[in-house]
C-alpha cells in the first residue's frame, strides 16, 4: 500500500509530507504548550484537536502539492533525471521547504501578537509589507530568523540528498499507471476539500484556543483570502428586512427623532437638541484615539499597575465612560465605529472596501457646523487605507508620508510631518509626543484663521515594538507593552500641559478613547472582557466631571459629545446619547471579522456565518460565558442591529448623496 502512495517517482514528495506533518505536530504541541492555561486539555478534547489538526494538515497539503503532482504525472519517463528535470526539482523542493518554514516562522509571531492561526489580519498586512517587515525587525531579531530559517532549509536538503531521495526520484522505472494511482488520492482529497471543508468546520469547540489549534496556519490563511467580506444576508440569521428596520427605529423614537422620510428603509433622522436654555457651544474638539489600550490598565478602571496616572487623574476631571466597549479588534474596526457610528459589519472594515469615501460620518456634522476636520497619524495614511477614507470623507490628512491629496469635490489637503519635527521614529511612525507636538502647531494656525477645527488623533507609540524616546518614563523603551501604554500616557499628559498655555484651550474639548483592546484573544468565541476600553470628555463648559456607568459602545461617544453641546442636526449615525439612555436602552455591539455580539446586562447574543446564533450569560467575576436559554426579542434586536448595518453599506444607504436625495 505504501509503495502505491509513494512509489520512487514520489519519494521527494513522500519526504516532504513527512516533514510538512512533523512540522505543523511541533507548531501545535508548541501552541498547545505556549497557552496551556487557556486550553480545554481533557483528554478527549485534546485528542479531538491533534486529529482535527492533522486532517487540516492534510487537505492543506493536497492543495500544497498539486503544481508537483502535476509535474510528476506529465514528464516523460525517458526523461527523468535529465538537467531540465534536475533543476526544476531541485528548485521546487527548495521552494516548497522555504514556504513552509517561512509560514510556519510567521505563525509563531502572529501567535504571539494575536492568539490565533493567520486569519484576515494576516491578508491585510501582505498589501503593507514596509511597516509589517519593520515592525517585525524592530520587535525580534531578524538577522537571526532570517539565518535559522536558511540553515533549517539548508539541513533538510542536505539531509534529504544524502538519504539519497533525489536520487531514487531520478534513478527509476515509475510507470504512468503507477503515478496516476499515487496522484489520484490526493486529487480526491483536494476535490473534498475545495467543495465540502471550509475553515469553519475546524471551530467544533466552545474553546477558542483548541478550534485556533484545530486549524492548518496556510489553509487558515487561503480561507481568510478568499472570504474577506460577507455579505450578512448571504452568511448569517436574518429577519424580514422591515422588521429589522422598524425595530430599530423603535430605539430612537423616545428621545424625539424624527425621521426624514418613516416609510423608507433608512435611520436618516433629525436628532433635536434638548437644551432649555438654547445655549449651543461650538468649541474645537481634539479627538485622541489611543492605539491598543485595554481598560485593564487603568487603575480607574479596576487595573493595578500604576502606568496610566495622567488617565487615572483625567478620569476624575473629566465624563468618565467606565462601562464602555469597543466594536472590534483592530484600529480600523475603532475608525469605522467612531467615524460611521455604525455596528460592526462582517468581513473586513469598511475603511478598506470599495464604495468608502462620500459617507455620513460624525465628520459631516462638524462640516454643517462649520468646522474644519483634520485627520493626524504618525506613520504613513496609506497604510489600511486610511487616507483614502479620511480624505474621501473630507479630512484634510496630516500623515508621515509624502504627497498631496484631494478627495473626490477637491477640499481635502495633505500636510506632512516634515523630518525636522520628528524626534523619534519606528515602524508605525513618530513617536506620540511628535504628533502631539504637530497638532499644536496645526491649532495655533487654525486658532488664527478663526474657524473651529475637528482633529481626528490616532498614536501609534502603544504598539508593538513598543519602543519610544529614552529617558520619558521609568520604563526602557522596547521592553514590552507595560512600558508602552506608560509612555502613552505620560506623552498625554504632556500634550495637555501645552495645550493649557495656548489660547485656544478654555475653548476646546478633548476626547480620548482607544482604538480596540491590547488582545482580544480568549477562551470564548467572543470574549467580552478583551472589549473593554477607556472614554472620557475633557473640559466640557456645561457638565460637571463624573462617572457613568451606562453599559455603551464606540458608536455612541461623538452622539454623546454632539447632545452635551446643545446641536440640532441631521443624523445617520446609529449612536445614542449615553446621558439619555435608560436601562432598556444599554446595550454594547462587539464582533470580530466572523462572530458579531450584541452585550445587554448580563447576556450575550454571537451571531456566526453559518448562520449560528449562540445565546450566554456572561460572568464578568471570571469572563465565562455559559449557554442559556434563547431570547427571541433579544435575538430579533440584535440581528436588527447587525443586518441593517450591512444592508445600508451594500444598498448605499451610508451615501451623502443617497441621503440627500
Amino acid at each position: 500500500m505504501w509503495t502505491l502512495l509513494f512509489p520512487k517517482r514520489f519519494s521527494l514528495l513522500k519526504a516532504f509530507v513527512f516533514l510538512f506533518i512533523c512540522i505543523s505536530f511541533l507548531v501545535r504541541l508548541t501552541f498547545f504548550i505556549w497557552d496551556f492555561s487557556e486550553v480545554d486539555a481533557h483528554i478527549g478534547t485534546m485528542v479531538r484537536t491533534f486529529i482535527t489538526g492533522l486532517f487540516y494538515d492534510i487537505g492543506t497539503l493536497s492543495l500544497f502539492l498539486m503544481p508537483f503532482l502535476v509535474y510528476l504525472l506529465i514528464f516523460p519517463k525517458k526523461w527523468y533525471g535529465s538537467l531540465v528535470d534536475k533543476i526544476s526539482t531541485w528548485f521546487g523542493f527548495f521552494l516548497a521547504v522555504l514556504i513552509i518554514y517561512f509560514s510556519f516562522f510567521g505563525e509563531f509571531t502572529f501567535w504571539d501578537e494575536f492568539q490565533r492561526r493567520f486569519n484576515f489580519i494576516a491578508v491585510d498586512y501582505l498589501i503593507y509589507t514596509y511597516e509589517v517587515v519593520k515592525n517585525i525587525n524592530e520587535s525580534y531579531p531578524l538577522p537571526l530568523l532570517i539565518g535559522s530559517l536558511l540553515s533549517l532549509v539548508a539541513i533538510t536538503l542536505f539531509v534529504v540528498h544524502k538519504r539519497k531521495l533525489f536520487q531514487k526520484t531520478f534513478e527509476n522505472e515509475t510507470t504512468f499507471k503507477q503515478r496516476l494511482l499515487a496522484t489520484l488520492p490526493w486529487v480526491a482529497i483536494c476535490l473534498v476539500f475545495g467543495l465540502f471543508i471550509n475553515n469553519d468546520q475546524a471551530e467544533w469547540s466552545k474553546n477558542r484556543y483548541n478550534n485556533e489549534l484545530s486549524k492548518a496556519g496556510i489553509y487558515s490563511f487561503f480561507a481568510a483570502f478568499r472570504n474577506n467580506e460577507l455579505t450578512y444576508s448571504e452568511f448569517y440569521t436574518t429577519i424580514p428586512q422591515k422588521d429589522a428596520f422598524t425595530a430599530l427605529k423603535k430605539q430612537y423614537v423616545p428621545y424625539g427623532d424624527t425621521f426624514v422620510d418613516a416609510t423608507k428603509n433608512e435611520i436618516y433622522r433629525t436628532i433635536h437638541s434638548t437644551d432649555t436654555t438654547g445655549t449651543v457651544q461650538k468649541p474645537n474638539v481634539i479627538f485622541i484615539c489611543i492605539e491598543s489600550l485595554s481598560g485593564k490598565y487603568l487603575n480607574s478602571l479596576g487595573g493595578d499597575q500604576n502606568i496610566t496616572p495622567v488617565l487615572d487623574n483625567l478620569a476624575n476631571q473629566s465624563l468618565f465612560f467606565t462601562n464602555l466597549y469597543a466594536t472590534g479588534t483592530r484600529t480600523v474596526r475603532g475608525m469605522e465605529a467612531i467615524t460611521l457610528s455604525i455596528p460592526p459589519t462582517p468581513g473586513r472594515s469598511i475603511l478598506k472596501r470599495k464604495n468608502n469615501t462620500g459617507l455620513f460620518t460624525i465628520g459631516e456634522v462638524f462640516k454643517e457646523q462649520g468646522y474644519d476636520r483634520n485627520f493626524f497619524y504618525g506613520g504613513d495614511g496609506y497604510f489600511d487605507n486610511m487616507n483614502t477614507f479620511f480624505g474621501g470623507n473630507g479630512f484634510n490628512i496630516v500623515d508621515r508620508g509624502r504627497g498631496f491629496l484631494l478627495d473626490a469635490n477637491n477640499t481635502a489637503k495633505r500636510t506632512n510631518i516634515e523630518d525636522d519635527e520628528v524626534t523619534f521614529e519606528n515602524a508605525w511612525g513618530v513617536c506620540d509626543e511628535d504628533i502631539y507636538n504637530k497638532v499644536l502647531k496645526e491649532a495655533d494656525l487654525a486658532h488664527q484663521n478663526g474657524k473651529p477645527f475637528f482633529d481626528f488623533v490616532m498614536t501609534t507609540s502603544n504598539h508593538k515594538p513598543f519602543t519610544y524616546p529614552e529617558g520619558k518614563i521609568d520604563i526602557p523603551s522596547g521592553t514590552g507593552r507595560n512600558g508602552a501604554v506608560k509612555y502613552t500616557d505620560y506623552a498625554i499628559g504632556a500634550f495637555l500641559e501645552q495645550a493649557k498655555t495656548k489660547p485656544w484651550f478654555s475653548n476646546t474639548v478633548f476626547v480620548i478613547m482607544s482604538d480596540h483592546c491590547a488582545s482580544s484573544a480568549g477562551k470564548w468565541e467572543l470574549d467580552v472582557a478583551n472589549y473593554h476600553i477607556p472614554a472620557l470628555i475633557y473640559n466640557l463648559k456645561n457638565l460637571k466631571p463624573s462617572k457613568n456607568n451606562t453599559l455603551c459602545s464606540q458608536i455612541d461617544v461623538f452622539p454623546t459629545l454632539f447632545s452635551t453641546l446643545g446641536w440640532e442636526y441631521d443624523s445617520n449615525l446609529f449612536g445614542m446619547d449615553i446621558l439619555k439612555m435608560g436601562p432598556k436602552d444599554e446595550r454594547a455591539l462587539i464582533g470580530n471579522y466572523r462572530k458579531l455580539g450584541y452585550l445587554k446586562d448580563d447576556k450575550v447574543l454571537v451571531l456566526g456565518d453559518g448562520e449560528t446564533v449562540n445565546f450566554y450569560e456572561w460572568n464578568a467575576m471570571d469572563n465565562s460565558l455559559q449557554n442559556t436559554p434563547m431570547n427571541e426579542s433579544f435575538k430579533n434586536i440584535a440581528i436588527s442591529n447587525y443586518q441593517v448595518a450591512d444592508e445600508l453599506y451594500h444598498n448605499g444607504g451610508l451615501q451623502l448623496k443617497s441621503l440627500n436625495q
